[in-house]
């Protein structure tokens, strides 16, 4: 959370709270209003398909949602930073061709692949965090390069071949369809990647320094944060879970080629901006961005048991990121309105 939005979150003891404090609660709690929108869409949705809110449902969208939840989040670090990675997909489906395609030529084992899978995401992810911190390209240009680049080499390793189910080791697909006390295996996965994370952010100097580049770039330099080790380090973790969500697109789908998670950026920056996490930096959870995922999940759930055609889910992509970075840019205006006259009187 920005200075901004601290200083115009806490009213004077005794006062009653007025419009900025209303729009500061808004947006801290933007996680139980996402709560809330699913619980009232669960119930709409139930009314014409009665199957929706079955634990089995419910688990399926979970499952499917959290890939784009751990791609998510590892969005989330980087666009704290007032930055974004749009080669984010291109990410996933070259790591996830490169698992596949070694477990189906037998060169690695499951262990060493899943490795080779993390490695080659955090490569990717130092990759744009050196393109934009030392060659100091704006983070929407670098990444929008690397996103072809990287989507053109998992076409060039790939070609036309395809790694089919039956090509996997046995059980490999297994955790996707595995739970833990009635948990899936994959929400458990999310869990921990969040818990992790958020403790990192709010009880680390790292953590601190992250949320400080964000808000205030400049304020950050002079209180001498290096600010380019921080965003290389956003983009760093970024690539790395981007790569965990490559190797859970291939437990999940099974079946692999060059086009795999084309078009998935899309969701993975509408999950981050309906989360909370603000696209202009400084502010935002982790849990906020796992939590959008879901929520999107839920929506394009509810689109195929409502039988509306699933065209409709990159319009509601958009219009969720409209929407979002729009009341965020308003309530950040009204905000920093509130703590001028807070100032002057």
């Amino acid at each position: 959370m920005t200075p901004v939005t601290e200083a115009a979150a806490t009213p004077a003891a005794g006062t009653s709270r007025t419009g900025g404090d209303w729009l500061s609660l808004v947006a801290r709690q933007r996680e139980l209003s996402l709560v809330a929108i699913m619980v009232v869409l669960g119930g709409l949705v139930s009314i014409t398909a009665s199957q929706f809110l079955t634990p089995s449902n419910l688990s399926q969208v979970a499952v499917l949602a959290s890939v784009i939840a751990v791609a998510a989040i590892g969005e989330a670090l980087v666009v704290i930073t007032r930055n974004v990675d749009l080669s984010v997909e291109a990410t996933i489906g070259l790591v996830a061709y490169c698992v596949a395609r070694v477990l189906e030529l037998h060169a690695l084992d499951t262990p060493a692949a899943i490795a080779l899978g993390l490695g080659l995401g955090l490569l990717l992810g130092m990759i744009n965090g050196i393109i934009v911190t030392l060659f100091k390209v704006p983070a929407i240009v670098a990444t929008l390069g690397t996103l072809s680049v990287f989507r053109g080499l998992d076409y060039l390793i790939a070609g036309s071949h395809q790694v089919p189910l039956a090509g996997l080791p046995p059980g490999f697909t297994d955790p996707a369809r595995a739970d833990v006390l009635g948990l899936p295996v994959f929400v458990i996965v999310v869990l921990v990647i969040v818990v992790i994370g958020s403790v990192i952010l709010r009880s680390t100097r790292f953590g601190r320094q992250l949320y400080a580049v964000g808000s205030n770039p400049e304020a950050a330099a002079i209180l001498g944060i290096p600010s380019r080790f921080v965003v290389f380090a956003a983009f760093s973790m970024c690539g790395l879970l981007a790569g965990v969500a490559g190797v859970m697109w291939v437990m999940e789908f099974g079946t692999i080629n060059g086009t795999s998670a084309t078009g998935v950026v899309l969701a993975v920056v509408a999950a981050v901006v309906v989360g909370g996490v603000n696209i202009f930096g400084g502010s935002g959870t982790l849990a906020g961005a796992a939590l959008g995922a879901l929520f999107l999940g839920f929506i394009a759930n509810a689109l195929i048991l409502v039988g509306l055609s699933q065209f409709w889910l990159q319009a509601i992509y958009g219009l969720v990121i409209l929407v979002a970075v729009s009341a965020d840019a308003i309530i950040l205006r009204r905000l920093k309105r509130a703590t001028v006259r807070r100032g002057v009187r």
